[in-house]
C-alpha cells in the first residue's frame, strides 16, 4: 500500500472508536449515524455498549473492547466471560489488552495462558490483542508479538492510547514480526495501529512504515487503524 492513501482508503481500514463508559445514548446514536454514513471497517466500543449499537448499525462490524481497558484483566476466567458476553450481544471482533508485567518472566506462561483463553473464548470472531507498546522495550515488543501470533490472534495491536501513543518504531517492529510469522507459519495475521493517530498524515506515515516491512499487510483483513478523532478530519 505504497503511496498516499486518500480519505476513502483510510476509512476502509478504520475502527471508528468510542471508548467512554459514560457515553450517553445520544453519543452512541451519533457514532452509529456517522458510521452508517461513512462506512468504516468497524465500530469499536466497550462490550456493555455492543447491544445498543448493534441495533443501530447498518451491516457494519462491531469490535468489542472486553476484559479491562486500558489495564487488562489478570484473570483468564474474567476474560472468557467478558468476551462471551460481548459476542452474545452482537460483537464479531474482539479487542483485548495483554497487560504487561514488571517481571523477568514476562512474557511467559502467564501471558500464554491468557492468550489461549482469549483465543478460545473469541472462537470464530476476529481477535485483536493489544500489547501496550509504549510500556515495552524493543525486546518486549518482539517477544509479546511473537507470543500473540503463536496463540492464533488475527491482529496484534500497538496500544490503547491511554498510556502512550503509537510510535513509528512500534509500527515497524509489529509489521516485521507479522511478516516473519507469516513466512514461518504460512498464515496471514494483521497489524492494528492505534494511539494518537489523528490525521491523514499520521495514517500515511504509519502505513508506509508497515508497507516497507511487508507490502502484503493491507486492506481491512490485515491492517486496521484505531482512532476516535480521525473520522472528523477524513470527512
Amino acid at each position: 500500500m505504497r503511496g498516499t492513501m486518500d480519505a476513502r482508503s483510510a476509512l476502509d481500514i478504520l475502527d471508528l472508536t468510542l471508548l467512554d463508559r459514560d457515553a450517553s445514548e445520544s453519543d452512541l446514536d451519533e457514532l452509529c449515524t456517522l458510521a452508517n454514513l461513512h462506512r468504516p471497517a468497524s465500530v469499536c466500543v466497550f462490550s456493555e455498549h455492543v447491544a445498543y449499537v448493534a441495533e443501530r448499525l447498518d451491516n457494519i462490524a462491531i469490535s468489542a473492547v472486553a476484559a479491562g481497558f486500558p489495564v487488562g484483566s489478570e484473570a483468564p476466567e474474567e476474560v472468557v466471560g467478558s468476551i462471551r458476553q460481548a459476542i452474545a450481544a452482537g460483537a464479531s471482533e474482539i479487542d483485548c489488552v495483554l497487560e504487561p508485567r514488571e517481571d523477568a518472566s514476562f512474557p511467559g506462561q502467564v501471558e500464554q495462558a491468557m492468550l489461549i483463553a482469549m483465543r478460545e473464548a473469541s472462537a470464530e470472531c476476529v481477535l485483536k490483542v493489544i500489547i501496550e507498546t509504549p510500556l515495552l522495550d524493543n525486546r518486549g515488543m518482539r517477544a509479546c508479538t511473537r507470543l500473540v501470533l503463536a496463540a492464533g490472534a488475527d491482529f496484534v495491536k500497538t496500544c490503547t492510547g491511554k498510556r502512550g501513543e503509537c510510535s513509528d518504531e512500534a509500527a515497524r517492529i509489529l509489521a516485521f514480526e507479522v511478516m516473519r510469522h507469516g513466512v514461518t507459519m504460512g498464515s496471514r495475521p494483521g497489524v492494528k495501529l492505534s494511539g494518537g493517530i489523528g490525521s491523514l498524515e499520521d495514517v500515511n506515515r504509519l502505513v508506509e512504515i508497515v508497507s516497507s516491512e511487508d507490502s502484503s499487510i493491507q486492506g481491512p483483513g490485515r491492517l486496521r487503524i484505531g482512532a476516535s478523532s480521525l473520522l472528523h478530519e477524513l470527512i
